[in-house]
């Protein structure tokens, strides 16, 4: 457990100094092992005064997974926040790890301290006292969850999602109510998750530090049919999701209709994160629209997608397009999506997310769940919001089965290809500290160059003279 803060003397250690914030606001050295507490009481549990708040960045293995703009990098940073209650109760909470969303969480968990963990609504109202470097986001695309083109609020809503969700898995824990408790109820008890197919290499580059995996490579029809077997195999998921856009549009829809014959009656998306035009999206929505359950981001934007949902009876889903409640009135009116891929990292969070249920479930449009590359606490904090949406309508999409590492005491499992929601108090989920130490030095040790998620740069090892494709690429 650590707080990890930048020091203004030592800005080329940035994050790696191991600190913790005492009630008045103030550092001190913190011990690499936390205290061992003295049992918590019933009494004690009645304050929920934020007493501390640990933010902890590490780098977790991933495996080489092809996308539009390159390939995984052997480790992706993540950031686990820890927020402690003055009576001992510790909730937890996880999003991006990359540099700019560290430099905006360290000023955010500083002005945690002393308020309540049930203050959810006054989070945002500490948000807008962070300010957003503008260089971070003017006019970038994110690159860790291919989500448009970046904003000072968007960054801001993936930080704050991460508070909450560490906020109300504390004060689940003290009320001994699990997460969908407080988030109204559950309306099911497991929910389903979809295989998320890639295209990959069986390893990374030669000479790249990188952690085995045995899922072998993915780069034609052939080998993504066998990915998705491994998928059935051993998590039993029955519908299929493809991550596209990495190789030209016919070789894609071989791959789907591949996998129409080999799984027959099994629900099927193809996402190429926007890299086709409205001409190219139209094609292979006419090839495929007798298999496909819907077609996720065929084009970059709200025109481009407007203009194709109005030629095509297929399906458009997004979670590039509507990423914030400011995007929802243009693209519900102009009818440019008929599913959105809710993220609560990218909404601000759990409750969010369930307004931006209600709001689809208004407008008669389908509401499901975008993955980014996540642990088992963020896969936790999906299957309770999850559970309380009356109408999601697809299974939700999951990369927790490609991390072959995690920082909890026990992993998450699939069952048929769904999550049973627990029922335990707060977030039913306990960190490893042990893990969580690993991966953090990990973080520690490297030099840089892994701080910040470029699926570009990693494919540039493998091609010196690899560029990220302009949109539309086909």
């Amino acid at each position: 457990m650590w707080i990890v803060s930048p020091s203004a003397s030592d800005a080329s250690s940035r994050y790696g100094r191991t600190t913790r914030t005492r009630g008045d606001g103030t550092l001190c050295p913190r011990r690499t092992r936390p205290r061992r507490s003295r049992p918590v009481t019933a009494a004690d549990t009645r304050d929920l005064t934020i007493a501390e708040v640990r933010l902890t960045p590490i780098l977790v293995a991933d495996p080489p997974l092809l996308n539009t703009q390159g390939v995984h990098q052997p480790y992706t940073p993540r950031l686990i926040v820890e927020v402690v209650t003055a009576g001992g109760i510790t909730g937890v909470g996880e999003t991006y790890g990359d540099t700019k969303y560290l430099e905006l969480a360290r000023p955010f968990a500083a002005r945690l301290t002393g308020r309540q963990v049930g203050d959810l609504n006054g989070l945002f109202t500490v948000a807008d006292q962070v300010a957003v470097d503008a260089s971070r986001v003017a006019g970038q695309v994110d690159v860790g969850g291919l989500r448009g083109v970046q904003t000072a609020d968007k960054l801001r809503l993936s930080v704050v999602s991460a508070f909450e969700v560490a906020c109300i898995d504390a004060l689940g824990k003290a009320l001994g109510l699990p997460v969908h408790a407080l988030l109204g109820g559950k309306v099911r008890d497991a929910v389903e998750y979809s295989a998320y197919l890639f295209y990959k290499w069986a390893d990374h580059p030669e000479g790249v530090p990188a952690e085995k995996d045995d899922w072998g490579a993915a780069v034609d029809p052939a080998g993504v049919v066998e990915q998705a077997r491994k998928f059935k195999e051993r998590y039993g998921f029955t519908s299929f999701k493809l991550k596209g856009g990495v190789f030209p549009p016919d070789e894609e829809i071989a791959a789907v209709r591949a996998l129409a014959e080999a799984f027959p009656g099994h629900p099927l998306r193809l996402d190429p994160n926007g890299a086709w035009s409205v001409e190219t999206s139209l094609k292979v929505a006419k090839e495929l629209g007798d298999v496909l359950e819907y077609l996720e981001d065929p084009a970059l934007g709200t025109d481009a997608m407007a203009e194709v949902a109005a030629a095509t009876d297929v399906p458009l889903a997004t979670n590039m397009c509507v990423t914030t409640f400011a995007e929802i009135k243009e693209a519900f009116t102009r009818d440019a999506v008929q599913v959105v891929l809710s993220d609560h990292h990218y909404w601000g969070g759990l409750r969010n997310t369930q307004q931006l249920a209600a709001i689809c479930r208004t407008f008669g449009v389908g509401v499901s769940m975008h993955s980014n590359t996540h642990l088992g606490i963020s896969l936790a904090a999906m299957t309770h919001v999850a559970a309380t949406v009356p109408g999601l309508h697809h299974a939700c999409d999951s990369h927790y089965p490609w991390q072959s590492e995690d920082v909890l005491t026990h992993r998450l499992t699939f069952d048929a290809g769904k999550v049973t929601v627990s029922d335990a108090p707060g977030l039913g989920v306990e960190l490893d500290h042990d893990k969580l130490a690993l991966l953090h030095q990990r973080r520690r040790d490297n030099d840089g160059s892994l701080h910040d998620r470029d699926d570009a740069a990693a494919m540039r090892i493998a091609d010196p003279d690899w560029v990220t494709p302009a949109v539309p690429r086909w």
